[in-house]
């Protein structure tokens, strides 16, 4: 294996505009843009997904390690992959370049920082709960189910309101 990434992280770009969480409660088709990347803090490659991946799709990497074979995040002009072949995972910056910088990892590992992602996640549902119950009173327990269905979590993952 050329490297072995030690983090993960995710790209939550949270606002507190009640637009924004007005939007939330609204519709259900919401893509919160970004999705999780990997870093390789030894060589500084990271993996970024594309614009067709959002974080709602972070289960998927489950799916990935799981089942194997090739999990595409974006398009030209960028188009990063992952693959397993056995225990290893190879992320692919640009699999449109055939010297695109990689990062690999073992599977195990994969696990290990999805479990992290998830746990952090369920963090930043519990904050959001908070920030809710003290600045929309009102809107409190919509808005957490809205952002526990978006991130695909369960409900029981947020803080017990005060």
């Amino acid at each position: 294996m050329t490297s072995t990434p030690t983090t993960i992280g995710r790209l939550v770009r949270p606002t507190h505009s009640t637009p924004f969480f007005h939007g939330l409660l609204t519709f259900d088709n919401l893509f919160a843009a970004g999705g999780l990347r990997v870093t390789d803090n030894s060589t500084g490659v990271t993996f970024l997904p594309g614009c067709c991946d959002g974080l709602e799709d972070w289960r998927d990497w489950h799916q990935f390690v799981d089942d194997g074979g090739l999990l595409g995040f974006g398009h030209d002009p960028v188009s990063p992959i992952a693959e397993r072949f056995g225990d290893t995972v190879r992320l692919t910056v640009n699999a449109e370049q055939s010297d695109s910088p990689v990062i690999e990892l073992c599977v195990s590992e994969l696990r290990h920082l999805l479990t992290g992602a998830e746990r952090d996640l369920a963090d930043f549902l519990a904050l959001a709960a908070d920030w809710a119950s003290r600045h929309l009173p009102g809107h409190c327990a919509a808005l957490t189910a809205a952002l526990a269905r978006v991130l695909d979590l369960p409900a029981s993952a947020m803080s017990p309101e005060p």
